[in-house]
């Protein structure tokens, strides 16, 4: 017996599914309510069975509707799979894949990463949500964010940390700046110079707090800054210094900052990919989570 629906009334249901609202799932698949609708109908006429109980206010699937939608899961997930793995076929996949990460990551590191991926994949859209430790936490224990690249997570509860790279605090000057020509530079050195820090919600400044908890001359900020970007906009702009995360920091070629290792004592951090438990990736969502993985050895 023919079929009288297609993979796009099987994608408008299942992005209804997942969103729990025909006007966001009509918003995410670029189509007008009523189309969507339409889509939907047309696979329950075709299956001559009810998938979705309607509301004015929320949309439940029926006992057959959730039996449909995980099997339907799976056909979409396994063939998105087998296209994204065809070189020819790759670049033209539609889809979408939110990635939560912490400020630092998204304002160097992750954008190189993106450069490689959107090459590979030009229609599959990225949503990048940066935000500070715990909310990227949030966003993917809530299903919010496919995954998230965080440096909290390791002991959480229904989340899996994988761990992607280390990387060491370093001063981050002007080129011009006495500190600017050594090897590296003393914490206990800084004390010369105003300091920009991290305002203390911040988990990089709980880090940097507990490890240089014992240093005896330990120096003292002069300006604090929510998000690392505007700590280096201060730097820049020439009035102090800043302890930062490397992958925060320009590359080498930047004109203006210079990062120099900052040592007695060493203090790094680890970043992990963060997942939720017992919820799958997309193929899209993998194919940019594996590319990460491979990047790693590279920074």
């Amino acid at each position: 017996m023919a079929l009288k629906f297609d993979l796009g009334d099987l994608q408008a249901f299942r992005s209804v599914c997942e969103l729990g609202s025909f006007r966001a799932a009509a918003n995410a698949l670029h189509l007008s309510q009523p189309a969507l609708s339409r889509r939907v109908e047309k696979l329950e006429e075709a299956l001559d069975v009810k998938l979705l109980d309607r509301t004015t206010r929320r949309v439940n699937l029926t006992a057959i509707g959730r039996d449909f939608s995980r099997k339907s899961q799976n056909l979409l997930d396994d063939l998105d799979d087998m296209l994204l793995g065809v070189k020819d076929v790759a670049a033209t996949r539609l889809g979408e894949v939110k990635v939560a990460c912490v400020h630092s990551v998204a304002w160097y590191f992750l954008p190189r990463i993106l450069a490689i991926f959107a090459k590979n994949y030009p229609r599959i859209r990225v949503r990048v949500m940066d935000s500070g430790a715990n909310d990227v936490l949030t966003n993917v224990a809530q299903g919010h964010a496919d995954f998230g690249i965080n440096l909290m997570g390791q002991h959480e509860a229904n989340i899996t940390f994988q761990p992607l790279l280390q990387e060491r605090f370093v001063l981050a000057c002007l080129r011009g700046h006495p500190l600017a020509g050594k090897a590296s530079v003393k914490w206990e050195e800084i004390g010369a110079y105003h300091l920009i820090g991290l305002d203390k919600s911040s988990g990089n400044r709980l880090m940097l707090d507990l490890a240089l908890a014992k240093l005896p001359n330990r120096p003292s900020t002069f300006f604090e800054a929510l998000h690392v970007q505007s700590v280096l906009g201060m730097v820049e702009a020439g009035i102090g210094v800043a302890a930062v995360p490397q992958l925060a920091m320009p590359g080498s070629g930047h004109k203006h900052l210079i990062g120099v290792p900052l040592i007695d004592p060493v203090v790094e951090r680890e970043l992990g990919l963060l997942t939720k438990q017992g919820r799958s990736l997309t193929p899209a969502a993998q194919a940019l989570f594996d590319l990460l993985v491979q990047a790693q050895a590279q920074v």
